[in-house]
This record gives structure tokens, C-alpha cells and sequence, in this order.
């Protein structure tokens, strides 16, 4: 770590990289638990993927935003580390492949010279924050939500509050009432809106997809810009103490406000207020405005060979903006994969002829903004020239897909290569299909959903079905599912299993009987009209086993039979704590509750003590084989179990929810510390005590 530890300016960060690379080391010389070791390495953007002895990087791109000279970083770092080839995801990330465990940390400390951070990209945290890819440049907006996106992200990173929460938390900010950035689906979405001349948000709690998919619900109609940051933060603070931590399947903050009710959650929201960072948080929006009178290259002479090409190319992969006289050029990349050399091209072309940026999308594509009109056929010629110009941009032949079986453990079966056969299905076959938007399609390896399957009009689930004692790979067929606007959607119905191998039967025999028996009406509409059962009895025919034959055993994209091969997930950072491993982070959290002080950031001390109250009572509980589901739970049985036993003047309750009942001054911050560290040396040496009884007995 030496050679490169000069090299990062931000002392932070650099200390978060040695932290990554000493962790690293430890854990090899089995100085640390496997499972918190896990913990640690998701929370900086390393995933174990399908594959045995290599990780899957994930680099957070806050609301897809990425500027030339940082793809040409990030393009670098791949080719360097991973495989060359660049994956973008449905929350907007870059994700690369087989990359060694011991090279994360200087592959980490290259990508932060040009201020791309891997930090808090899997795990139990805040994960990336996404936004519609329009934001700021949607005629429909009502301003742009990127100043509020990227201030989130901003703040939370690193923000003791949501470091190990009991699952993964998702946040999404819309440009306009389409609501593309799809806020029914999330923890938190926004959609913006102005009242009274006033910026505000429309905000959305609770949702979710998943095995169990929820609709968010709506918990204000108008919040001021001001209080997005605190009510986010009071959000956390409440799925950070109440939510699940032992049950995976159940620790989602969706079915906390379930489990609940709202009208509870809220509450508990509102109780948080005095322990804030901020009552209010001013965000500032001027950094984002741009000069597009300085947007004044040449334009290069250009003759289209192809005008049809071209003008279908402008039909449905340009985008005017609201900004006059410009455009945004989206590319349409199958199954979200592109590669370094292609990179490389794409980010001299903004840099000399746009704005130096673009956007990831929410559908794995790449949208480049900012592009005068005059330039469009220059774009249309380089673009060609990388392969670039397939139309159907966010069309319905635009198929989202997960990795599934390529690399993800929980992958069931092939996700990216039925995906890639319906594509040519739908180009080939249904060509108007190029040009439709009324209908999405979308595919996940598993019932996990990074795909949005039970979300789209047409959704395919990845499965596996059994014909004796052979297993074939599968496809739930889901229908129904979409964004419908202002905060609303619906999910998908499960319609029926058929083998993977008969996908495109079921693509074909769904369009055709849209076409047959749909009377001029949306497909949701049509959907609604048939009902669910219309369909199951036209494709059930299609679920038959007993006719498979040898093919039907095989995967698409596969040459050898199938296997059903599941491993353990990480996405969740679901981790086994130990009680020697606990205590030790406990002198962690004291050692940050110290360093937050010494800068002056009282509230994050604060939370850094808390944080360290509970773990030192979870130590205790864990030897005894107590189960620890919430932290909340945490408190009351430490009080059942050891308050008595550990001496403590009053309830352990009373001394924890101190958090709560003072405003965060650095003369509570210094108190709250020194009673943290107290406890936790009380605790440290009960323990000691136990281990020395169990020795001696």
C-alpha cells in the first residue's frame, strides 16, 4: 500500500483504502472472521461472484453521471484488473469482473484519482443514488433533480447512520411526474414539484421488489428542498434501530413499515428530530448550472451515406433537450456491455464536442448530453463507427437483464442469453417493436429482481423445472407490471412456468394475440381486459414436460447441460457476528466517535458511541445465544439479561436513548463518548471474566 498511499489527496479516503488492504491481510492470516470480513469488503464494493478466487467490483456512479476523463479512469482500472469489459447495472453503477482479492485496494485507490469511489456500493448501506438520466435536461422537469441527488449521496457516504444497517437501502430522485426513475419501488423515491414558487418533493416510502414486491406509499406530497436531507436521515435512524437484522428475507425496510404500519413508522421518524445533524440543509444548485453558450466546437464536414439509417437513428435514439438548439444521443448497449476501447472513444467525443458528460440509465443504457443539433450527424458517423447506432433506445426491444447464471451466485438460470434471443425475435420478427414505448420487457436470473422482472409489462423470471429426475432451466412468465406516473405502478401478475427453450414461443404467441384481440388499447389495458387466466390457458400448452428433449436441457448461451448451481448471495452483506469480532469493532466505533469529535462533527461522534453501545450489548447477547433481530430489540433484552449483572445506575434503555433526548453539542458528544467507552470496558472485562469461569470449570 505504500506506493500509493501519497498519491491520495484525500486523507479519508486514504485511510478507508489501507483500512480495505489491512483487513485484507488480516483476514488471510485468520486474524479475521470470514463473515465480517464479508461485511467489510461488500461495504467497499467488492462482491464474490459465481466464479471461485475472483470478485466483482462494483464502482458507484451517484445518478449515473460520469464525466470523460473519469471513463477514461475507470477504463483504465478494467483493463488493468479485470477483463476490459464494462457493465452497467439498473442502478446506474459500472460493475467489472474478476478482479484478485489483493489488487482491490490499489485498483481502488487508481479509480479515486479522478473521484470515483467503490465505498458503500454493495452491503447493508445506502446503496448508489439513482435519477432519471434526463435530470436537467427534461423539457417536462420541474427542476433539475441532480444538485439533490448528488447531495445525498454526498452526505450519507460514509455517515455512521447507515454503515450496517440490517439490509441494503435504495433512494431515487425522478426528473418529473413520468417518474422513469421509478419511486414506487424504492426505500425512498422524490419526484420534484414546486409549490408557491417554492422547490419541493414528493416522496414515496417503503417500496420494494424482490421475492415480495411492495408498492411505496406516499408519506408527503410536498417536501421543502431544505428538509430532504433530515428527513432522510431521520429514515435511516429509524431502519437502523428497528429494523429486521437476523431474518434476510424480512429485513428490508418494507416490511418494517409493514410490520408496523405507517402511521407508527412516522412517529418514530419524528421523534429523531432533536437528535439530527441538520434541522434544515440548504443545497446548493449553481455548480450544476452550465455555460451552453461556451459549448462552441467546430462542427466537422459529414456526409450521411445512409439518410434512412439516420433518420431512424433520430427517430428513436435522439432526445431534444430543454435547453434550445440541443440534443441528448442515446445508445442503446445490449445487455448494459460495453468495452474499454469503445470507452475511450466515447469520452473524447464529449469532451471535444459535448459537455464532458453522460449519463448511465435506469435501462443499462448511456445517454450523451448537451450535443448542439448541427453536430448530430458527426455523432450519427462516429457513433456508427463503434457500433453504437442500433435504434430502439428505452424501446420495447430495449430488454433489461441481469447477469444471472454469467457471474451472480443467486443466478438460476441464463438471464442474459434468453435476453439476447428475444432481441433478435423482436428485431427480426416484430419490427415495429423498434419504435414502441407502450410496452417494456425485462429479465432476472432469480426471484431477486435486479432485473425489474416484476415490474415490466412482459417479465421473465429465471427458474428451473424437473421432468423426472432431469432438471431443465425455466422461466416464470410474469404480466401486467408498470410504471404508471406521479408515484405509481403496478407489478406483475405470475402468469406460468415453461422451459427456458420455449421463451421465444411465449414472446411470439403474447404480440400476437396483442395484435389479434387488442382493440387499439395500451397492452396493460389489453392485460386487464383478458385477465390473468386468458393468458395461462393460451400458454400452458407451453409449460408441458413431459415432451422436453435434449435441447430443452441445455441454457441459452450454454453448450453443456444444465446445472442448477445456487450459491450464497452477498448482495445483502447478510454476515454471522462473533462475539471476540463485535468487541473488537466496538474499540473501532470509539476510536471514530473520537475522530468525528476531534473535527467537530458532533452528530456523527454521537452516532459512532451509539453504535458502539449496541455492539458491546450484542457481544454479551450472542454468547448467550440471545437472538438479536433489531437493535432495538438489542436494548431491552441486555436490560432483561444484564443490566443487574454489569452493576449499571438505572436502565441500559435510559443510557442509550440519551441519542434522542439532546440535541447533538459537543458537550453531550463528549459525555455520550465517555459513557460509551465506560460500558464498553465494563463489558469487556465481564466478558474476560466468563471466558476465565469457563476455563476453570
Amino acid at each position: 500500500m505504500q506506493s500509493f498511499r501519497t498519491e491520495i489527496e484525500n486523507p479519508v479516503v486514504e485511510k478507508d483504502i489501507i483500512e480495505l488492504e489491512r483487513k485484507i491481510r488480516l483476514f488471510k492470516e485468520g486474524k479475521v472472521d470470514e463473515e465480517r470480513f464479508r461485511s467489510l469488503r461488500l461495504a467497499r464494493g467488492v462482491y464474490g461472484q459465481r466464479q471461485p478466487g475472483v470478485q466483482m467490483v462494483r464502482i458507484k456512479l451517484p445518478y449515473g453521471k460520469v464525466t470523460g476523463d473519469q471513463l477514461l479512469r475507470i477504463a483504465d482500472v478494467s483493463d488493468e484488473y479485470s477483463t476490459g469489459r464494462l457493465h452497467i447495472t439498473t442502478r446506474q453503477d459500472i460493475q467489472i469482473h474478476y478482479v484478485n482479492l489483493d489488487r482491490t485496494p490499489e485498483l481502488w485507490a487508481e479509480l479515486e484519482k479522478s473521484d470515483v469511489t467503490l465505498r458503500e456500493a454493495c452491503g447493508n448501506t445506502v446503496r448508489n443514488v439513482t435519477a432519471s438520466e434526463l435530470a436537467g435536461i427534461d423539457p417536462d422537469e420541474p427542476f433539475d433533480v441532480s444538485p439533490y441527488a448528488h447531495a445525498v449521496f454526498q452526505f450519507f457516504l460514509r455517515n455512521p447512520v447507515c454503515q450496517e444497517m440490517g439490509r441494503k437501502f435504495k433512494m431515487s430522485f425522478s426528473s418529473s411526474d413520468k417518474d422513469s426513475a421509478l419511486s414506487f419501488i424504492h426505500d425512498l423515491g422524490f419526484i420534484p414539484k414546486i409549490k408557491d414558487g417554492e422547490r419541493g418533493f414528493k416522496v414515496m416510502l417503503g417500496g420494494g421488489l424482490g421475492s415480495q414486491p411492495n408498492h411505496a406509499e406516499l408519506v408527503h406530497e410536498f417536501l421543502p428542498v431544505d428538509k430532504l436531507i433530515p428527513f432522510i436521515e431521520s429514515v435511516l435512524r429509524v431502519f437502523d434501530r428497528h429494523g429486521e437484522r437476523a431474518k434476510r428475507l424480512k429485513a428490508r425496510m418494507k416490511f418494517l413499515v409493514q410490520g408496523i404500519g405507517i402511521e407508527a413508522f412516522l412517529k418514530l421518524v419524528e421523534e429523531q428530530q432533536l437528535a439530527l445533524s441538520y434541522q434544515e440543509y440548504p443545497i446548493e444548485v449553481k455548480d450544476f448550472e452550465k455555460d451552453y453558450d461556451a459549448l462552441t466546437a467546430e462542427v466537422p464536414e459529414v456526409v450521411i451515406e445512409n439518410e434512412k439509417g439516420y433518420n431512424a437513428w433520430k427517430t428513436t435514439n435522439v432526445v431534444k433537450q430543454k435547453q434550445e438548439g440541443f440534443y441528448a444521443v442515446g445508445i442503446k448497449v445490449k445487455l448494459g456491455d460495453f468495452y474499454t476501447d469503445e470507452a475511450r472513444k466515447l469520452a473524447a467525443l464529449i469532451k471535444k464536442y459535448a459537455s464532458n458528460e453522460l449519463r448511465l440509465s435506469l435501462r443499462q443504457n448511456i445517454l450523451i448530453r448537451d450535443v448542439r443539433e448541427e453536430l448530430l450527424p458527426y455523432f450519427y458517423q462516429e457513433l456508427s463507427a463503434l457500433g453504437f447506432t442500433a435504434t430502439g433506445y428505452n424501446t420495447t426491444i430495449d430488454i433489461t437483464a441481469c447477469p444471472g447464471t454469467d457471474t451472480c451466485n443467486l443466478g438460476i438460470a441464463s438471464s442474459t442469453g434468453i435476453a439476447d434471443v428475444l432481441e433478435d425475435v423482436l428485431r427480426n420478427e416484430y419490427p415495429e417493436y423498434v419504435n414502441n414505448t407502450d410496452v417494456t420487457i425485462k429479465i432476472s436470473g432469480c426471484m431477486n429482481a435486479c432485473g425489474q422482472h416484476n415490474m415490466a409489462h412482459i417479465g421473465f423470471q429465471g427458474m428451473s423445472i424437473r421432468q423426472g429426475k432431469l432438471v431443465a432451466p425455466a422461466l416464470q412468465v410474469l404480466l401486467g407490471g408498470g410504471v404508471l406516473g406521479n408515484g405509481s405502478g403496478r407489478f406483475s401478475d405470475k402468469v406460468i412456468k415453461i422451459p427456458s427453450k420455449r421463451g421465444p414461443q411465449a414472446l411470439r404467441a403474447l404480440l400476437d394475440d396483442f395484435k389479434s384481440n387488442g382493440k387499439e388499447e395500451s397492452f396493460l389495458a389489453y392485460y386487464d381486459r383478458q385477465g390473468q387466466k386468458y393468458f395461462y390457458d393460451f400458454l400452458k400448452p407451453l409449460s408441458e414436460t413431459d415432451n422436453l428433449v435434449a435441447d430443452d436441457f441445455v441454457d441459452w448461451g450454454h453448450s453443456e447441460a444444465y446445472v442448477q448451481a445456487v450459491g450464497v448471495g452477498e448482495c445483502a452483506g447478510v454476515v454471522v457476528d462473533l462475539v471476540a469480532t463485535l468487541l473488537f469493532e466496538v474499540e473501532e466505533k470509539l476510536e471514530n466517535a473520537k475522530i468525528a469529535l476531534a473535527g467537530n462533527q458532533w452528530a456523527d461522534g454521537i452516532y459512532h458511541a451509539y453504535t458502539a453501545f449496541i455492539n458491546a450489548a450484542k457481544a454479551l447477547l450472542l454468547a448467550e445465544n440471545v437472538k438479536t433481530n433489531t437493535q432495538a430489540g438489542i436494548v431491552k433484552q441486555f436490560d432483561e439479561l444484564f443490566a443487574a449483572q454489569l452493576g449499571l445506575e438505572g436502565t441500559f434503555a435510559k443510557l442509550v436513548y440519551q441519542i434522542n433526548e439532546n440535541e447533538p453539542t459537543e458537550s453531550f458528544a463528549k459525555t455520550y463518548l465517555e459513557e460509551a467507552t465506560s460500558f464498553y470496558k465494563t463489558v469487556d472485562a465481564f466478558r474476560k471474566k466468563q471466558l476465565e469461569d469457563e476455563v476453570t470449570k
